[in-house]
Parts: structure tokens; C-alpha cells; sequence
């Protein structure tokens, strides 16, 4: 069983800068139709500062994590009994290309189901700018296996 003790334990901060060409190729691979995700003529035009990041591009961001498997291991977690349980965005302000944005990750909460047999890992993520203005909020669910 994983040791409850630890909800509540925040990571370490981390920042990344957002790069025109991560987000293009996003755009690309996700089937982005729309010109403001690869022009920067067209997210000017469109009113913005520079390319928008995509809908749910910061879970990418996430993983650039200095140590993307940092739950995991706090948490001693074999990667071969989880399974994604949920994902969910919740969208305070826009990030364009360029911007620095902050992650600060925090196990919200461990529960099970099925009298130990699946475990429920929430993580919650805050995201804000390099002005401290808050961009998102991330919550995913990672689900143990233990039977």
C-alpha cells in the first residue's frame, strides 16, 4: 500500500520556456487547423503576442520535469502497475511562445478501491508565469495495479 503520509508533499518548482518550434510541431501533431498555432503573423493578427500554447500542451511542459518520475519514486511506485486514470485542465490566462512558466506539482491525495487491490495517486499541478500570474491548473490521476 502506498503510504498516505505523503499527500500533501510538494516537489520542487521547475520553469520552462515555452519555444516556437516545440509548438508547432505540437500543433502539427495534434491536427492544429488553425493559422495562430503556426504563424506568427496570424497569432499577431489574431491579437496575440506571439504563437498561443495549444490546449493540453502543458501536460508536455510537465514532463519536462528535472526528474519526470519524481512521484513515483517518492512514492516507490513501479512504472509496470500504472495505468493514466485522468486527466483535467482548468484555464486561468493564455501562455504564448516565449513566456517562462512555473510548475509546482503536490500529491493532492492516495485513496484505493477494491480493498487495495487499485490505488489512486492525485497530482496537482499550479502553473503560472514569469509574471506570477496563474495560467492553469493541471490534475492527473495515476492508477496502481497491485492484483
Amino acid at each position: 500500500m502506498i503510504d498516505k503520509r505523503h499527500i500533501g508533499h510538494v516537489l520542487p518548482r521547475y520553469s520552462v520556456e515555452v519555444e516556437k518550434g516545440r509548438l508547432r510541431f505540437f500543433a502539427k501533431a495534434t491536427g492544429q487547423a488553425d493559422p495562430v498555432f503556426n504563424s506568427e503573423d496570424a497569432a499577431r493578427g489574431a491579437g496575440m503576442p506571439s504563437l498561443p500554447v495549444p490546449p493540453t500542451y502543458l501536460f508536455c511542459l510537465e514532463m519536462d520535469s528535472p526528474n519526470p518520475s519524481a512521484v513515483r519514486d517518492l512514492l516507490g511506485i513501479d512504472i509496470g502497475r500504472i495505468l493514466h486514470g485522468e486527466q483535467h485542465f482548468t484555464y486561468h490566462a493564455m501562455a504564448y511562445a516565449g513566456d517562462t512558466l512555473s510548475f509546482e506539482q503536490r500529491i493532492a491525495d492516495i485513496y484505493d478501491k477494491k480493498n487495495g487491490a487499485l490505488e489512486f495517486v492525485v497530482r496537482e499541478t499550479r502553473v503560472t508565469n514569469q509574471r506570477g500570474d496563474l495560467v492553469a491548473e493541471l490534475r492527473g490521476v495515476t492508477v496502481v495495479r497491485n492484483a
